[in-house]
């Protein structure tokens, strides 16, 4: 299974093609962000992504030092903001400007790899004469 559903089909590019529909989704999208909460406590939106699948686990280990340092103070602080019980304080919420997809490009990658190293893997070679 991808990060893309267990087809690997994602409807996020056909939408941004589409300026009506572009426009209808993206305020429900934002709104929907901000509901979450994660934004609150000091995440960003790679940082929800479960860290059991091998894939996400790989493309951790391929952060750079600094990634890895800001990942690991992000959970920090928003365990902090939970034991608290209480939000981190509003000019340190994360802004959706800032909300980049760090860990994502990794997780493509390994993706890709793996569906390159399984074709490999299962090549079929036929004998002509």
């Amino acid at each position: 299974m991808t990060i893309f559903g267990p087809l690997g089909l994602s409807l996020a590019p056909a939408i941004r093609k589409n300026r009506s529909v572009y426009a209808w989704v993206k305020p429900v999208a934002d709104w929907y962000a901000n509901v979450s909460g994660y934004r609150k406590v000091g995440l960003k939106y790679d940082d929800l992504l479960v860290e059991e699948r091998p894939d996400v686990q790989r493309a951790l280990g391929r952060l750079t030092e600094r990634e890895a340092y800001d990942r690991q103070f992000r959970f920090r602080r928003a365990s902090q903001a939970s034991v608290l019980h209480d939000d981190i304080p509003k000019e340190e919420w994360i802004k959706p400007e800032e909300d980049v997809r760090y860990l994502k490009p990794h997780v493509q990658s390994v993706v890709a790899e793996d569906q390159e190293r399984w074709k490999w893997d299962n090549i079929e070679v036929k004998r002509t004469r």
